[in-house]
């Protein structure tokens, strides 16, 4: 075993049997031991105690826009990580659509890994996407790597990555299954996408109106019928509607491979209090109304939701029109998911140890990545280290992300991520970004 190199201590150190004063040795950027925060540091140790604030697991975030290359001026790998690493996000999973080329070939992903490998300032993996017509291309991407497969139900939003009919979403995930992969969906109905209202004009209630609840409840109960028909694991995107919770966690009680994800912005901000024109809030599904927060929330409380994760999906500043239909649908918040669930979550009695399993153990496990996500023994030494009492005002010109819009601009925020480490080195110091040291990830192999 190597010498340890690296010994990070605090009166708050979020393990997975809870939260205690510690010591975490490090060696070879693996964590090698937790002990006792009074434990003598073997000698030739660096040290750094970090007194009362919290020591976190890096965060996992497995749903992320990067749309590099291609619509590189949207974000890019330079700044999602930087703003990734600035929010204590140590990996992240970029998804297959926004960039040109769409991850939807195995020689598409030799594309994307070969521009991000020298831009990432955290671990980056790649989903793959299925598309119509791609069926024969879903094996040697999962040979190749990617940690799972993103279809669409209803229209994406871009051309080059069309939505999935019922036959060839059957067929998609017969060929996943077959192999032990994941589907991962936006589960939103056609039909009922077009028998609503179309969306128009600046009012937010006219864009709420024209994706109702039923669109992602009848989606989310066919994927559930057709996952339990073919034995196969999926994945629910950036679940909004807080109806589908119950047909959700009967699938779960009944055995289907099923697991679920919600967002920062569907958790934190309500329909209520969008300001007429403020496209900055638009996003598909659609943020909705407070008592539909709450029940998300309760669905967290008892399991039914897996995890958080922010749906990162930047845009330029000129496809943010005031007409909520014209406008691009995306939130971004990569560098605020910590800070704004921690608000909401302490407000609701919920402690960090509970935000910890929600945006790191849980997205880890979702992803198979065993050696992510929390503080213990064999696990890279990728951490957090945050102020959770301290309060700040989100300045958009602040933020790492390429394009300064965001949902949260002038909320204040409790949780103030004074540093990350990312495999026992120091990446961000809370003003300051180290050059790029992150990794390009791999599915792990199954045995």
């Amino acid at each position: 075993m190597s010498e340890t190199e690296l010994v990070l201590r605090s009166a708050r150190v979020v393990t997975p049997q809870g939260t205690r004063a510690a010591s975490v040795t490090v060696a070879g950027g693996t964590i090698t031991a937790v002990l006792p925060r009074d434990a003598e540091a073997p000698a030739g140790a660096r040290v750094r105690d970090f007194g009362d604030d919290v020591l976190l697991p890096g965060l996992v975030d497995t749903h992320v826009h990067v749309n590099d290359p291609g619509r590189t001026e949207w974000e890019g790998f330079w700044t999602a990580t930087r703003a990734a690493a600035a929010g204590g996000i140590t990996t992240l999973l970029d998804m297959p659509l926004n960039s040109l080329p769409p991850t939807t070939t195995a020689a598409h992903l030799d594309t994307k890994r070969a521009v991000a490998r020298s831009k990432a300032h955290v671990d980056v993996g790649f989903w793959g996407g299925a598309i119509p017509g791609n069926v024969k291309d879903l094996r040697p991407l999962h040979d190749a790597g990617v940690f799972g497969f993103k279809c669409f139900l209803s229209p994406s939003g871009v051309d080059e990555f069309p939505e999935l009919d019922q036959g060839q979403l059957a067929a998609a995930l017969g060929e996943i299954a077959g192999f032990g992969g994941l589907l991962i969906v936006h589960a939103e109905d056609p039909g009922h996408l077009g028998a609503a209202p179309q969306p128009h004009g600046p009012k937010y209630a006219d864009f709420l109106a024209s994706r109702p609840r039923a669109c992602e409840n009848d989606a989310i109960a066919g994927l559930i019928a057709l996952a339990h028909r073919l034995d196969a694991r999926v994945h629910v995107l950036h679940l909004s509607s807080s109806d589908a919770l119950p047909l959700i966690a009967a699938a779960k009680r009944e055995g289907v491979q099923i697991t679920v994800e919600s967002c920062p912005h569907f958790l934190t901000l309500t329909a209520e209090e969008i300001p007429d024109g403020a496209t900055e809030f638009k996003c598909c599904p659609p943020i909705r109304e407070a008592a539909n927060r709450d029940a998300l929330w309760e669905g967290l409380a008892d399991g039914t939701l897996d995890c958080i994760v922010s749906d990162h999906s930047p845009s330029t500043a000129d496809l943010k029109t005031a007409d909520f239909g014209a406008a691009w649908g995306g939130i971004s918040s990569l560098q605020l998911g910590l800070p704004a669930i921690w608000t909401e979550a302490r407000e609701r009695g919920h402690t960090l140890d509970d935000v910890v399993r929600w945006m790191a153990a849980a997205p880890a496990a979702l992803a198979g990545l065993g050696h992510k996500g929390a503080i213990e023994p064999g696990r890279d030494a990728d951490f957090a280290v945050l102020a959770p009492e301290e309060t700040f005002t989100v300045d958009p010109q602040a933020l790492q992300h390429r394009n300064k819009i965001t949902a949260y601009a002038g909320k204040t925020l409790h949780g103030v991520v004074r540093s990350t480490w990312l495999r026992g080195q120091e990446i961000h110091d809370g003003a300051t970004l180290a050059a790029p040291t992150g990794r390009l990830l791999e599915r792990p192999h199954r045995t």
